[in-house]
Protein backbone atom coordinates (compact mmCIF):
# COMPACT_ATOMS: atom_id res chain seq x y z
CA UNK A 1 0.00 0.00 0.00
CA UNK A 2 1.26 3.43 -0.81
CA UNK A 3 2.28 6.07 1.53
CA UNK A 4 0.62 9.12 2.07
CA UNK A 5 1.54 12.36 3.27
CA UNK A 6 -1.15 14.06 5.91
CA UNK A 7 -2.34 17.95 6.80
CA UNK A 8 0.88 17.95 9.23
CA UNK A 9 3.52 18.48 5.90
CA UNK A 10 5.00 22.01 6.29
CA UNK A 11 6.91 21.50 2.74
CA UNK A 12 10.45 21.02 4.05
CA UNK A 13 11.53 18.58 1.48
CA UNK A 14 12.79 16.18 3.54
CA UNK A 15 11.11 12.78 2.15
CA UNK A 16 11.52 14.12 -1.55
CA UNK A 17 15.16 13.77 -1.33
CA UNK A 18 15.01 10.61 0.16
CA UNK A 19 12.24 8.95 -1.93
CA UNK A 20 14.53 6.11 -4.18
CA UNK A 21 11.35 6.04 -7.41
CA UNK A 22 11.06 9.86 -7.44
CA UNK A 23 7.52 9.61 -6.40
CA UNK A 24 6.99 12.39 -4.03
CA UNK A 25 6.01 15.90 -5.67
CA UNK A 26 6.28 19.48 -4.09
CA UNK A 27 3.12 21.66 -3.86
CA UNK A 28 1.69 23.56 -1.06
CA UNK A 29 2.21 20.22 0.71
CA UNK A 30 3.78 17.32 -0.88
CA UNK A 31 2.12 14.42 -2.20
CA UNK A 32 2.79 10.93 -3.46
CA UNK A 33 2.34 9.21 -6.23
CA UNK A 34 0.58 5.83 -5.41
CA UNK A 35 1.47 3.97 -8.54
CA UNK A 36 5.13 4.83 -8.64
CA UNK A 37 5.64 4.65 -4.28
CA UNK A 38 6.71 1.26 -3.69
CA UNK A 39 6.16 1.19 0.03
CA UNK A 40 9.49 0.99 0.85
CA UNK A 41 9.40 3.56 3.91
CA UNK A 42 12.19 5.82 3.40
CA UNK A 43 9.85 8.98 3.37
CA UNK A 44 8.22 7.97 6.67
CA UNK A 45 11.47 7.64 8.32
CA UNK A 46 12.75 10.95 6.94
CA UNK A 47 9.95 13.12 8.21
CA UNK A 48 10.38 15.26 10.62
CA UNK A 49 6.71 16.11 11.16
CA UNK A 50 5.44 12.37 11.15
CA UNK A 51 2.95 13.65 8.42
CA UNK A 52 3.84 10.26 6.17
CA UNK A 53 1.87 7.08 6.75
CA UNK A 54 0.74 4.28 5.03
CA UNK A 55 -2.41 4.92 2.56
Amino acid sequence: MAYVIDDNCVACGTCQSVCPTGAISEGDKYSIDPDTCISCGSCAEACPNEAIHEG
